[in-house]
């Protein structure tokens, strides 16, 4: 058991629980603080506090443990996964669309994780039991790079790394209709829908999301998008593509066209048009940037070439 202690200065006085502990402990995740809370891993001045938005004090005795990683209980699974960089610590990989990240709901089995785990004999724990090793995701039908931690430091470094915003995520993204600017940038605040659970929207009293875009090629029935995340928030990109009337290809969810007309000829979009292009980080022992690039999939780089041509 890891266990941390700190005694709250004036400076932080007034301040949530969970938001201190992210501060005086930044290697770990504001979601992993409240897990911790909840199991009462926290105590405050001799008592454990659930309680996430209780303030703190100037003065607060305030202790932190830290369980082992739980033994995984997932089954490994033999799948072909696209190996671009590994290391004794990391492993880059370039995941097809229609794989599901981790474990959740409707989906137990074959996921990312499971092949990982049967790649990775030493994969970490420290994400949790249905995320060993995860330290960021894309969605089920977004397709290219992924890093992943192979054990404890790694996945404490990465995830400082992505809460600091030090990590260079560019995607590309087919979107409906001719965009006439040629780059822009989407600050909003993103939250869960009101209505449709499934969604998330672009809300009053959501989390900041910002995107960056810049128009690579374009045609008056979609254009070639280059996208670079600054934040992280989830459907974040498809949230902010439909927001400016441009949503992805093949996105129903965000109103996006599962078909396109070119030529006089009907072209079926079989998933939303969304590819993690380029990823660049810090290592996580040696601190010495590393960048990859990986090209779009053969669907996507089809519908670019009936758009625009070779």
């Amino acid at each position: 058991m890891e266990t941390h202690t700190f005694r709250v200065s004036p400076l932080h006085q007034g301040e949530r629980l969970d938001r201190y502990l992210t501060i005086v402990c930044p290697h770990i995740s504001r979601s992993r603080i409240q897990q911790l809370m909840e199991t009462g891993q926290v105590m405050l001045n001799g008592f454990p506090v659930s309680t996430r938005s209780h303030k703190v004090k100037a003065g607060d005795s305030i202790s932190l443990a830290i369980p082992p990683p739980v033994p995984l209980k997932l089954q490994p699974v033999s799948m072909e996964l696209e190996i671009i960089h590994e290391d004794e610590h990391i492993a880059v990989i370039n995941k097809p669309a229609g794989l599901v990240v981790h474990p959740g709901a409707g989906q137990e089995a074959d996921t990312l994780v499971h092949g990982l785990l049967h790649h990775c004999t030493d994969l970490s724990g420290i994400g949790g039991t249905v995320r060993p090793g995860i330290v960021h995701r894309l969605d089920k039908d977004t397709s290219g790079l992924m890093v992943i931690a192979k054990n404890d430091h790694s996945h404490n470094e990465l995830m400082a790394q992505f809460k600091g915003r030090l990590v260079q995520k560019t995607y590309l993204a087919l979107v409906k209709g001719e965009m006439m600017d040629l780059s822009g940038i989407i600050q909003t605040q993103l939250g869960r829908h009101p209505v449709h659970r499934k969604k998330m929207a672009v809300v009053t009293n959501g989390r900041q999301a910002v995107t960056e875009w810049k128009r690579l090629r374009h045609h008056q029935t979609a254009s070639l998008v280059s996208v670079r995340l600054h934040t992280g928030r989830t459907h974040q990109i498809r949230v902010h593509m439909a927001h400016i009337g441009h949503p992805l290809l093949g996105d129903s969810l965000y109103g996006g066209p599962m078909t396109i007309h070119i030529n006089g000829e009907e072209i079926k979009v079989v998933r939303h048009a969304l590819h993690s292009y380029r990823l660049r980080i810090l290592h996580p022992v040696s601190q010495q940037p590393m960048e990859w690039t990986v090209e779009p999939p053969e669907d996507m780089r089809e519908l670019i070439s009936i758009l625009f041509g070779k």
